[in-house]
This record gives structure tokens, C-alpha cells and sequence, in this order.
């Protein structure tokens, strides 16, 4: 009887469980997401997985998260960068336990979806980062239960309504990045839990601080940077005691900052940078902080007290640079453990340097241009390891320089001009990696030191207006030397060939017994005596002799060339047939002719050799010559090649004409002088500021996109790499060899592309199963760019093992260890532009994505790279403040 009942029980609980788990397909909150999805439109078929038939639970859904005890609910949607548009319904309001919705980074355009505070339980509301546009209402008040509401980075306009101080259970209040205007109304004193107010980047929202906003015991962030904020700034922040980050940047604040502030004893971040501040900085504003005091393009006067300044132990960084400061720098923030960044240029600040700067181990940049600092440069300078930048020009600085004053493996820029240096110049051997020397304008004596010709990267050197004497390095002439610039010295003795015919005269007088070329004194008798004009003459002769034999070889052999390549099957000349879309008034036989070994652009590129060949009016053009081309017939090739050259673009390369046979094709291009972008990052001397890099990224985005979605017919690239990736004179980049499946036809095409071994790394993963071509293949591709943009490494570098490893597997190696993301930042870049660099790193990695429907689209990116340019680097690789910045 036991048995009987136990199986009966057996089969019961089987039965229930069968029937729950078919049961599911039809639960209310599974139709509710099934409503929510009919209203949106998903290009990319990202939420594939939310349907009917889908085997997985709708807890499993893309961005679906449910809680952890039965019955199952949905509490969580995160659908982030999907590029999703179409309705926010209100339907999801139908999910009882809903508390978190984020619908960022996609393309919804619509007012402010007011219908979701029916969501009873919804605590997090995420819309960043899309087109919202139209006015805060009133009715925000109705969002009561949120904690976290972010509508940054849209466009939503006119003034914060007094209703949204009725949300009381706020936590972030996110408006960042809008067009918001008027007065911010006195609502902060309601919203007690607020930990995260931004209303940064809303440059018409002209109002002063509220003074409320010191009622919020609980803020740890208040973020009003680059907005038109006026007025003073208020003392009740002094109620802030939790706040750890103050930014205040870039508004027009006017007056004191207010003696209140030494209080805010939590403070990571101050920065009140870029407005109108006047008067004494307040005593003991540096009470156990790691603070960020950047007052930069202000006219403050006054100074900055001593007192308490050695008890910011967690400092890491101090910015005060252009104001109107004055009185003693604070020394002790140069003996702070954690301090990275000092800036204090374009002030009146005085004081010295101590040797107790060696304690800062961490320093990484020191700037101090434009001051009274006075004293000595100090050993302890030296000691500090890290320090990649110290600049200090336009100050009285005297006395020798240290010997070890270079002494840091990573220092890239020193700048001394303008300051009262004396002694001579020590041999510098261990900072390697230095890039810019300037000690222009000094008392410096001696001769110029040998080591310099041993510094690899070092590209700008002044030392103009000195005492220095003898003769200039001969090795000086191996560097890659953008500036050198000895100017009205003591200098004698010939100067070396390059340098003079590489830099301005105007670089080298002021120096009497200098000779060479083009100098007034030409060397001719002290450097060239009779025997060696007379051997030089005869050598001269034998060479022109040598020139005129080999040139009548290129005659003649180029006219053998010409005529058999001008013969296919016995066809003549005829045979060719050309189609310009542009007047280029040149014939085949030109063409012919100007392709030769002396015109060619290297190597062979994937789909053949490229050459520059010069136009009768002078103007020089790019030549293509297609290898393994298919059997289009001749009205074909011409319809798809008038196709290509249709395409108007800033970021694509125009097609100017074409000229075929039955056996050849060659394309004629617009000709670009800066080369590719692959030969620049293959170069040792790659040095393009980040600026540059994300400017070129956003342009070849923009190419690709036009590609994609606004030419008709939609084309896809195909070939993506850095090496098809043109510059102009300005380096503005244009893709070339797009689309060229339509010219070669897809089999030969493809044969072709297959044996390109060389640029596999370019390839998505799935393209060893699965060759149809995709956006999501170009935006693989175009993600290697990326890597390549932020690493300053090629898409497939040698390991030190001289094993092969492409630029995708390095970078997720790398990324996933401690402090990896910082082994893949190009380390010429200044730590400035990390925010940007690794913003961009972030996309790369997500065009990258092993799975293809995880890759944004390019639209996508190019939204993601622009948002990029607005976080400037203080300090690029070439920085604006340097004494002489010549443009990369």
C-alpha cells in the first residue's frame, strides 16, 4: 500500500512539474516582454532570443535578469547599447518586481517616456546616451521611488522644474550633457540620500551654485563642470563633509573661494578651473585629502598658505595653473607619497624646489611655466622614477643642472628655457624615452653633449640663446629631429649635411664660425682641400657617365615593358579601354609608362601593387593595378566601377577613372601624400598625438557608416586594415580599397583575400567558417584599427619569443591582469588623454566581440568616439604649452 501511494506521488509531483515548466511559455510576464519588444525596433536582431518559441526561459533572455527564489520575476532589463529604437512602452510596467531598467546607449527618440512611473517598484532609470529630447515636466514628480535616474547625454532642454525635488528617494541625479537652461531652482534641500548630482555640460543653464546644495550631508559627487554657472561659489558647501569630488570647471565663478572649504576633509577631486576666481586662496584647504585642486584660466591673486599642507597624505593631484596666485608655492606637496600631477603654470607663485621631492615616488608630471619659482634644480629630481614630464621655463631657476636631473626611465619632456641655468649640460644616457629638450635661453656653457645622439625618440631640441660651444654632434644628424634649433651660441665647425637642409637657417644663426651649405661660411677652404675637390670631380664625372648608361637601360627597357604589356594574345594597344570620370588628359600609354619600379608604393598591397604616377598638368595620381581579376565582362566592370566612383565622401577615396583590358585592371585614385596608416604605425618614429588618432578613427567610422547605411546600393567594405586606411597633408583619413568584390567578382575576390596570410588578424573569428560577407566583418576589422589607434602597435607584432601574436589576443591578455589596461596604452601618449584612450579601448574591445551580434554597429561608434572628444587631454605628446610645438 506504501508502494502504491509512493508512486502515485511519484507521478503526481511529475506530472505538476511537466505541466509548470510547459506552462511558462505562457506566463504574463513573459507576454508582457514579448509587448515591450513588439514596440521596438531592433535593426541588429539583438533580442533574437526574446520570442515564443525560444527554448531558454525568459530569464535567460538577452539583458533579462530574474531574482534567485521562485516563483521567478523579473527584476532587471538591461538592454545597453543594442542600438535599439522605436516606443519605451509602458508595457513593462506590467512586471511586478521591476526595479532596474537601462535602456542606454541606443537611438530611442521621443520625450521623456513619463508612462514609466507606473512602474510601481522601479528604482533605477537609465536613458543615457539616446534622443531624448523636449522639457523636463512637472509630472517628474511621479517617478517617486526612484533612487537613480540618468538622462545625461541627450537633448533634453528648458528648466528643472521645482517637481523634481519631490523625489526624495534619490541617490544620482544624472542631467550631464543636455541643453537644460535657467536657474537651477532651490529643490536640493528636499533630497537628503543624494550622493551624485550632475548637471555638467549644459552651457546655457546660467544660474548661480544653490546654496541648498550644502544641505546634502550624504553627497560624495558634485559635478558642474562646463556649464554657465556665475556668481560665487557658496560657503554652505562647507555642510558637503562627504563630498569627495568637486568639480566646478569651466563656468564663469566669480570671487573667493570660500575659507569653508579647508573642512571638506574627503575631498578626491577640487577643481574650479577655467573661471573668473579672484583673491587669496583659503589656509588649510588641504585637510587629508587626495584632491584634484585644479583652478586653471582663472585671475585668482593671493596665495596659497603652507599650513596643513602636509597633511594631505593621500594628495595625488594639485592643479592651480593659470590664474594670478601669488606668494610661496606650498613645498610640502612635493614630499606627499601619493602625489601625481602638480601643475601651478601662468601664475605669480614663488619660492624653490626641495631636495624632498625624491619622496614623491609617484610624481609623473610637474609643471611650473610662467612663475617667480627661483633656487636650484634639486638632486632629489633626479630619484623620482616615474616622472615622464617636468617643465618650468619662464622662471629664475639658476645654478647648475644636476647631473641625474634626466635620471627617470620614463621622462619625455623637460622644458628649463627662459630661466638663469648655468654650467654645462650633463651627458644624459638613462632617460631614453625623452622627446623634447629645451633649455633655451639660459647662461649654459660648454659643449653640446654627445649622449644626445644616443636618445632614441628625441625629436625636439632647443638650445637656442646660450653659451655653448664647439662643435655640433655629428650623430645628431642619425635622430629624427622635428626641431633642433642652436641658435646664438658660440657653435663652430661644420654643421652635418641634414641638419641644415631638414630645419629653417634661422636655427643655426648667431653662430659666426658655423659653416656648411647654404651657412655664410661654407667650409670650402678649411673642409674641402684641393686633392679631395679633384678626386670629388672625377668621381662626379664617373657618376654622371654611370647615370647616363643606367637611364638609357630604363629607356629603352621601359619602352620593351610598355610594348609587351600592351600585348595580350597577340592584341595590341587597342585593346585597351579607359573611362575617366574626371578630366585627367592622360592616355594608356601614359599610364603604361608612368608605372615603372621608380613610380611604385612598395610592395604589393592584397589585391595588387600601387603606383603614383604624374598627370601632364603636373597633379599626381594613385594607380591601382587589380590582380587575379575575374571574368567580368567589359559592360559590367564599367557599370561597377562607375558604382565606386559615385561615392562622395570626405572619408572615402574618390575613383577618378579606370583603364582596362581583357587581362588587367587599373583603378586611378586621388593620391594621398602622408601614405597609410600602416605604414605610420609600422614606422619607430610613430608619434601621432592622441588628438590626431581619435580624429582618424572618427573619420574612417564615418566612412565605413556612409558604406553601409547612406550609399545606395549599401556596400560593404570588406578589406579593412590600417594599410587601406589613407592620410592627406592635414592627416584626414580616407578608405581606400572598398568594395572591390564588385570589380574582381566574389570568387576571385575571395581566392585573393584568402591568401593574404599577412592580415588575417583582421579577421572576425568566424570568418574561418563562415565567409558571408557583413557589417559585422568591417566592424571586426575596424576594431583592430582601434587597437592599433590606442596601442601605438601593429595589428600583428612579434612577441620577444619572435612568436607572432595579433593585436586582439594581446590586448585581452593583457586586460585581464592587474593594471593590464595600462600595458596597452600607446606609453608615448600623456597619462591626460588615459580617460579618452581607454574610452576608445572600451569600444574596440565591444567591435571586437567573439560573438558578431555583440558588435555595435558603426552608427554606434562613431556616437561612442565623438562623445571622446570632449575629454581633452591637459597634455598630449605634444603639448600645446611647450616653448616651440610643432604639429606630428
Amino acid at each position: 500500500m506504501a508502494t502504491t501511494f509512493c508512486t502515485y506521488f511519484f507521478i503526481l509531483s511529475l506530472t505538476f512539474t511537466i505541466f509548470n515548466l510547459t506552462s511558462q511559455s505562457s506566463t504574463p510576464e513573459k507576454s508582457t516582454l514579448l509587448t515591450f519588444k513588439a514596440s521596438i525596433q531592433d535593426s541588429n536582431n539583438a533580442l533574437s532570443t526574446w520570442s515564443n518559441t525560444s527554448s531558454n526561459h525568459y530569464c535567460n533572455w538577452t539583458g533579462i535578469s530574474c531574482s534567485n527564489i521562485e516563483p521567478f520575476s523579473v527584476t532587471s532589463i538591461n538592454l545597453q547599447s543594442l542600438n535599439l529604437s522605436g516606443d519605451i512602452s509602458s508595457s513593462i510596467c506590467d512586471l511586478p518586481n521591476l526595479s532596474y531598467l537601462n535602456l542606454a546607449d541606443n537611438i530611442f527618440n521621443q520625450p521623456i517616456p513619463l508612462h514609466l512611473s507606473q512602474c510601481s517598484f522601479l528604482e533605477s532609470l537609465n536613458l543615457s546616451s539616446n534622443l531624448i529630447w523636449g522639457t523636463i515636466p512637472a509630472q517628474i514628480s511621479q517617478f517617486g521611488s526612484l533612487k537613480v535616474l540618468d538622462f545625461s547625454r541627450n537633448h533634453i532642454e528648458g528648466n528643472i522644474p521645482e517637481s523634481l525635488g519631490s523625489l526624495k528617494n534619490l541617490q544620482v541625479l544624472n542631467m550631464g550633457s543636455n541643453l537644460v537652461s535657467g536657474n537651477v531652482p532651490a529643490i536640493f534641500g528636499n533630497l537628503t540620500k543624494l550622493e551624485v548630482l550632475d548637471l555638467s555640460q549644459n552651457p546655457y543653464l546660467v544660474s548661480e551654485i544653490p546654496e541648498d546644495i550644502g544641505e546634502l550631508g550624504s553627497l560624495k559627487e558634485l559635478l558642474l563642470q562646463s556649464s554657465s554657472f556665475q556668481g560665487e561659489i557658496p560657503g554652505s558647501l562647507v555642510g558637503l563633509h562627504s563630498l569627495t569630488h568637486l568639480d566646478l570647471s569651466e563656468n564663469n565663478l566669480t570671487g573667493l573661494v570660500p575659507k569653508s572649504l579647508a573642512s571638506l576633509k574627503n575631498l578626491v577631486s577640487f577643481d574650479v578651473s577655467q573661471n573668473k576666481l579672484s583673491g587669496p586662496f583659503p589656509n588649510g584647504i588641504c585637510k587629508g585629502l587626495v584632491i584634484n585642486l585644479s583652478l586653471h584660466t582663472n585671475t585668482f591673486t593671493g596665495s596659497i598658505s603652507n599650513s596643513s599642507i602636509s597633511e594631505c597624505e593621500s594628495l595625488e593631484r594639485f592643479q592651480v595653473q593659470n590664474n594670478g596666485f601669488s606668494g610661496d608655492f606650498p613645498i610640502e606637496l612635493f614630499s606627499l607619497p601619493k602625489i601625481k600631477l602638480i601643475r601651478a603654470e601662468n601664475n605669480r607663485f614663488s619660492g624653490q624646489i626641495p631636495e624632498s621631492i625624491s619622496k614623491a615616488v609617484f610624481l609623473e608630471q610637474v609643471q611650473f611655466d610662467n612663475n617667480s619659482f627661483s633656487g636650484k634644480i634639486p638632486q632629489g629630481l633626479g630619484f623620482v622614477k616615474s616622472l615622464y614630464r617636468f617643465s618650468a621655463s619662464s622662471n629664475h631657476f639658476y645654478g647648475e643642472l644636476p647631473p641625474n636631473f634626466c635620471d627617470s626611465p620614463v621622462m619625455s619632456i623637460v622644458n628649463l628655457s627662459h630661466n638663469s641655468l648655468s654650467g654645462q649640460i650633463p651627458q644624459l644616457k638613462k632617460c631614453r624615452k625623452l622627446v623634447s629638450l629645451s633649455l633655451a635661453d639660459n647662461h649654459v656653457t660648454g659643449e653640446i653633449p654627445t649622449s644626445l645622439s644616443e636618445l632614441p625618440v628625441l625629436t625636439y631640441l632647443d638650445l637656442s640663446d646660450n653659451n655653448l660651444t664647439g662643435s655640433i654632434p655629428q650623430g645628431l644628424q642619425n635622430l629624427k629631429l622635428a626641431l633642433f634649433n642652436v641658435s646664438f651660441n658660440q657653435l663652430s665647425g661644420e654643421v652635418p649635411y641634414s641638419l641644415i637642409s631638414g630645419l629653417p637657417a634661422s636655427f643655426l644663426e648667431g653662430n659666426p664660425d658655423l659653416c656648411g651649405p647654404g651657412l655664410p661660411n661654407s667650409c670650402s677652404d678649411d673642409y674641402m682641400p684641393r686633392h679631395h675637390n679633384s678626386g670629388l670631380t672625377i668621381l662626379t664625372c664617373a657618376l654622371i657617365s654611370l647615370a647616363f648608361v643606367v637611364g638609357s637601360g630604363i629607356v629603352v627597357g621601359g619602352f620593351v615593358l610598355y610594348r609587351r604589356s600592351c600585348k595580350g594574345n597577340g592584341k595590341e594597344v587597342g585593346v585597351w579601354r579607359s573611362v575617366f570620370f574626371y578630366p585627367l588628359r592622360i592616355t594608356e600609354n601614359d599610364l603604361l609608362i608612368g608605372m615603372n619600379e621608380k613610380s611604385s608604393l612598395g610592395k604589393a598591397g592584397t589585391f595588387g601593387k600601387a603606383y603614383v604616377v604624374s598627370l601632364p598638368s603636373g597633379e599626381l595620381v594613385a594607380v591601382k593595378k587589380l590582380v587575379n581579376f575575374g571574368n567580368q565582362s567589359s559592360k559590367s566592370l564599367k557599370a561597377e566601377v562607375k558604382t565606386l566612383a559615385r561615392i562622395r565622401h570626405k572619408s572615402v577615396v574618390k575613383i577618378l577613372g579606370f583603364c582596362h583590358s581583357d587581362e588587367s585592371v587599373f583603378l586611378i585614385y586621388e593620391y594621398l601624400n602622408k601614405g597609410s596608416l600602416g605604414d605610420l604605425i609600422s614606422s619607430q618614429d610613430f608619434q601621432l598625438n592622441w588628438g590626431v588618432r581619435l580624429r582618424i578613427a572618427i573619420g574612417v567610422a564615418q566612412g565605413i557608416a556612409y558604406l553601409h547605411k547612406d550609399y545606395v546600393p549599401h556596400l560593404l567594405h570588406r578589406n579593412v586594415k590600417s594599410n587601406n586606411i589613407l592620410l592627406d597633408a592635414n592627416f584626414e583619413p580616407k578608405l581606400t580599397d572598398f568594395a572591390l568584390d564588385r570589380v574582381l567578382g566574389e570568387a576571385a575576390f575571395q581566392s585573393t583575400l584568402d591568401s593574404e596570410g599577412a592580415s588575417s588578424c583582421y579577421n572576425a573569428p568566424e570568418y574561418g567558417y563562415n565567409k558571408k560577407p557583413s557589417e559585422q566583418l568591417d566592424v571586426y576589422s575596424f576594431g583592430v584599427v582601434l587597437l592599433e589607434l590606442v596601442s601605438g602597435r601593429q595589428a600583428e607584432a612579434t612577441e620577444s619569443n619572435n612568436a607572432s601574436l595579433d593585436i586582439v589576443k594581446w590586448v585581452r591578455r593583457k586586460v585581464n591582469i592587474t593594471n593590464g589596461v595600462q600595458q596597452v596604452l600607446d606609453p608615448r601618449m600623456s597619462h591626460t588623454c588615459h580617460q579618452a584612450m581607454i574610452g576608445t579601448l572600451d569600444i574596440a574591445l565591444s567591435c571586437t566581440s567573439v560573438v558578431p551580434e555583440k558588435r555595435p554597429s558603426m552608427i554606434e561608434v562613431i556616437r561612442g568616439l565623438q562623445s571622446l572628444e570632449s575629454r581633452t587631454c591637459i597634455a598630449n605628446l605634444h603639448d600645446s604649452n611647450e616653448e616651440h610645438s610643432i604639429p606630428v
